[in-house]
């Protein structure tokens, strides 16, 4: 997989994971993958919620460390 750019979200409450996310990926190409790291537990559901809402694909999940990392590769 290879991550087109990375959003470092760590320490921030929702909703700014997300913002932050919707920002960067208006700036990615069609099938582009963002990387994004946050500590927010919140930000499980509402990225999965968020993706399938967009018509991005939310790829992969994982937390290591107390730091959740989302990889999502953008829709048409």
């Amino acid at each position: 997989m290879k991550i087109t750019k990375v959003v470092d979200a760590k320490g921030m409450a929702c909703p700014m994971p997300i913002v932050k996310t919707k920002k960067e990926m208006k700036q990615l190409e069609s099938g582009d993958i963002l990387e994004v790291q946050a500590t927010d537990k919140g930000a499980l559901k509402d990225f999965e919620a968020w993706a399938k809402s967009t018509g991005h694909e939310l790829l992969q999940t994982k937390e290591a460390d107390g730091v959740l990392t989302f990889h999502i590769k953008k829709g048409e």
